[in-house]
């Protein structure tokens, strides 16, 4: 057949899904192999895939289709989050345009539109995923609002509530005033904003509650919170304010009378020494004013707007009300100063809002216990985290320092809590309201309420490698016994709080073993200014756009190459067209090869014999390197290794030794060893660029079977002299061809090249090669310099390169001296290290070796490159 001009994956790749789909190659059922189990961290149903979800998804199909190749029974399961908050925010969002209020509809009618935006835009999420070359198993696709994954999450709850490591109380939380929701710590962001600091007066009152002339400066970075204020605190052994000891403070601007106490816990040096306290709006003066017994008015309402009980600027937004506050406090000559100011401000990872220190009653659960396990299982080294030096620090830290975890959420969409009340107040809980009426019979007879709120989304998923076998639901089944521990995780950085470290503490609670053995975090996608890359920002690319453009091989080539394990990565579409400029490589290697077909005789090629053995050996040589970067989770280099070798080893070298003269025949044998070779690239390349190793490896020759589950034979050891013989040749053709090129020969202007070496024997292994890549129609063994020659010097052996056309020497000569100016600056700095007593002392002796050695091979040099210099 005709092949095309380049590489056109559209219909290719089309092609391949079709049939590996067909054939159900990646559907996993348990039999007697070895399972390779990977679960997908689930992408939200907000929208489509970013490239950090790109990332991660060709990280875990390199690691799959590798693991199908090797043996394994691999299985990669799919699968959706429904993402409470951002979700809810989508579809509401979505209602509003349609001109319906969320607040008009039952929670039954909102469920069913947020259900009808989860097939719409889920379906769009796998389509992106199919179209990646991901080859998971469509059998098993899961959504944690899947009934039986609803009825996991209930049931956890409950056991969870039995075993008291979930209660009901009430706390300070992070409140979303945007998404009108609690949140957990980890889900606040906190960043570093320029603010100002507002140093207003506090008139202290007279026994009747009236305004005296006195006054306290208290520096405040939030003036809106100050109608909340319930003390002024100072520290005791502050000798300022010592004689205010039981009077009176007036809260600006509502002139509500407070008190003045007195903790260790100011500090006098910072500030005014003195600090107003609003227990509502503060986490420390929540704290404070438990201690003291004080008051709680909260002036903020769930959207954030002033409320009632600010009794100034009520319904104000707070930002707005701030200003408000401030314009009224100098009205008033209350404000003393203004000041520029750093601090860090809490921002809602969901929806960006900045976030509210609120007193609110929520679901919790207690973590300390559920911790230590979690925390034992990767100290331990029983789950290996890759790259450990740079995050296990950061695992033990948060788990070692774990605060209990707020899992209500004031939303609709997601898994409501199961827990009843009565008309006083009690509550029950339990999976079903029958259950709950069952077991506790005091609730004959009356009329039963179910907590409106859901569940944190991250106590649904930190389920997941459980309930995605049914473990949850259907324990002991044999899905579950066969498939789990999983074997990998692969996923962002950013969850490991949120999501690895809670499924460790579900795996350890539910199955008593870790969910999975390895966790691979890959870093942030940035663009190529540093950026992280998002849709406010709009420089993420769209996916589809990408694959459409460049073909999802090169896509995927583009990502993985400049993404080192665990280190964020700046991603550019030019590493796109690298992709596609390697596709393009490999396919006119195809046709090269593929046009050798109709040439086949019976008149072997001298010297071919050595090529097919120095590849066969640097073959084995880097499928070894790659197997060990593979182990080591460095995905990255394992591909640098497989580009090299086919773009510089076999296309560059192996092709071009193997390759006929002009119209001469090809023998069959080196035909063959072409296309093995070929076809062996195509399989360690295939799970980087599925596509394109599928289409060569059916083009090389007719088969049955298809790469994709094609198994990887056992490693061979590589010859080193064979490998040495092989590096010593081409550094010799290029050392030639660079003094050809200097020397203006042409490559149709033959030589005769004489050789004067101390390793004759490895040079006439290779000596029918190297003649026909430089083109020398004699090669000579001397045991002295040729005059009238071009001179070349590689390692310690010096060639003469003598033709009929008058040769200029001018820039041999130049670089001649340039490299013994080189070798003569560098004996130097080996001897200096050489001459010192410390360094040779103290060093292993295999490194004094290495140094004399480096030594011997200088001195030889340069003895060399002067000898070349006498003769010209």
């Amino acid at each position: 057949m005709e092949l095309s001009k380049n590489f056109e994956p559209g219909q290719i790749e089309q092609k391949w899904t079709g049939q590996w789909q067909q054939k159900g190659y990646f559907n996993s059922k348990p039999d007697d192999r070895p399972a390779f189990t990977v679960v997908i961290p689930p992408p939200n149903v907000t929208g489509v895939l970013h490239m950090g979800h790109t990332l991660n998804e060709t990280v875990q199909d390199i690691l799959v289709r590798k693991a199908r190749m090797s043996g394994f029974n691999a299985c990669w399961v799919p699968g959706s989050d429904h993402a409470s908050i951002a979700t809810e925010a989508k579809v509401v969002q979505m209602l509003r345009d349609k001109g319906i209020d969320k607040n008009t509809l039952s929670r039954e009618e909102f469920l069913t539109y947020a259900f009808e935006w989860k097939e719409k835009y889920g379906g769009i999420i796998y389509n992106q995923i199919e179209r990646l070359g991901c080859s998971v198993d469509w059998n098993r696709v899961t959504f944690t609002m899947d009934s039986d994954y609803y009825k996991a999450v209930i049931k956890v709850f409950v056991d969870l509530y039995k075993k008291d490591l979930i209660y009901r109380g009430a706390r300070m939380i992070n409140w979303d005033p945007a998404a009108k929701t609690a949140l957990s710590d980890e889900e606040v962001e906190y960043k570093e904003v320029q603010g100002k600091l507002y140093h207003v007066k506090y008139v202290l009152s007279d026994d009747n509650g009236q305004p005296t002339t006195e006054s306290i400066t208290i520096a405040t970075q939030r003036p809106e919170t100050i109608m909340g204020d319930t003390a002024v605190c100072v520290n005791p052994t502050d000798e300022r304010y010592t004689h205010l000891k039981g009077r009176k403070i007036l809260v600006p601007l509502i002139n509500r009378a407070i008190p003045l106490i007195f903790d260790e816990y100011v500090d006098k040096e910072f500030g005014t020494g003195a600090l107003k306290v609003t227990p509502a709006h503060d986490i420390n003066d929540y704290n404070l004013g438990l201690k003291h017994n004080l008051p709680v008015i909260d002036t903020l309402n769930e959207d954030g707007t002033l409320s009632e009980a600010a009794e100034i600027f009520v319904g104000t937004d707070r930002f707005a009300a701030r200003k408000k506050v401030i314009e009224q406090l100098a009205a008033e000559g209350l404000l003393v100063k203004e000041e520029e100011y750093t601090t860090r401000v809490g921002y809602s990872q969901r929806s960006n809002a900045v976030v509210e220190p609120r007193i609110s009653t929520q679901w919790f659960v207690r973590m300390k216990d559920l911790a230590e396990p979690a925390l034992k299982e990767v100290t331990e080294g029983r789950i290996r985290i890759h790259p450990g030096d740079k995050f296990l620090a950061t695992y033990r830290y948060w788990l070692e320092n774990v605060k209990d975890w707020c899992i209500s959420r004031q939303l609709w969409w997601g898994q409501q809590i199961p827990a009843w009340y009565d008309e006083a107040g009690n509550c029950y809980v339990g999976e079903t309201l029958e259950e709950v009426q069952a077991k506790y019979p005091e609730t004959a007879g009356q009329s039963l309420s179910r907590d409106v709120d859901v569940l944190d989304t991250w106590f649904s998923s930190w389920l997941w490698p459980i309930e995605v076998f049914k473990g949850i639901t259907k324990p002991g089944n044999p899905e579950i016994n066969y498939y789990y521990p999983t074997s990998v995780l692969v996923t962002g950085q950013d969850i490991i709080f949120f999501w690895v470290a809670r499924m460790i503490m579900a795996g350890m609670e539910y199955q008593h073993e870790k969910p999975f053995s390895d966790v691979y975090f890959t870093g942030m996608v940035r663009d190529k200014q540093g950026r992280k890359m998002s849709k406010q920002l709009g420089n993420s690319p769209d996916l589809l756009h990408l694959i459409d453009t460049y073909g999802a091989d090169a896509v995927r080539f583009g990502i993985m190459i400049s993404s080192p394990a665990g280190n964020d990565l700046l991603f550019d579409e030019s590493s796109c067209d690298q992709g596609k400029f390697f596709n393009n490589k490999i396919w006119n290697a195809l046709k090269l090869v593929k046009g050798w077909e109709s040439r086949i005789g019976e008149t072997p090629a001298a010297g071919n014999d050595f090529a097919a053995e120095w590849f066969q050996n640097r073959l084995n040589e880097a499928r070894e390197e790659v197997e060990r970067l593979y182990r080591e989770f460095r995905l990255s280099e394992a591909l640098k290794t497989i580009y090299s070798l086919i773009w510089d080893d076999y296309c560059s070298w192996y092709l071009e030794w193997a390759k006929p003269g002009f119209e001469q025949p090809i023998s069959a044998d080196v035909y063959k060893k072409a296309v093995y070779f070929f076809e062996e690239l195509m399989q360690l390349l295939h799970p980087f660029m599925p596509f394109l190793t599928e289409e060569i490896y059916h083009l090389l020759q007719d088969r049955e079977d298809d790469l994709c589950v094609r198994q990887f034979t056992a490693l061979q050891p590589a010859n080193e002299k064979i490998l040495q013989s092989g590096a010593l040749l081409k550094e010799t053709i290029s050392a030639i061809r660079d003094a050809r090129t200097k020397a203006q020969l042409k490559q149709r202007d033959a030589i005769v090249l004489s050789i004067q070496t101390a390793q004759q024997t490895t040079y006439e292994e290779i000596q029918h090669l190297l003649a026909k890549q430089v083109n020398a129609t004699e090669v000579h063994f001397v045991h002295a310099a040729v005059p009238d020659c071009i001179n070349v010097v590689v390692q310690k052996d010096r060639f003469f390169l003598a033709t009929e056309k008058e040769l200029d020497t001018t820039s041999q000569k130049e670089q001649l001296l340039k490299d013994l100016e080189y070798y003569r600056g560098f004996l130097g700095s080996v001897e200096k290290k050489l001459s010192n007593e410390k360094f040779v002392q103290n060093a292993k002796p295999e490194v004094v070796a290495m140094e004399q050695k480096k030594k011997a091979d200088a001195e030889e040099k340069i003895i060399a490159i002067e000898e070349s210099l006498k003769t010209l």
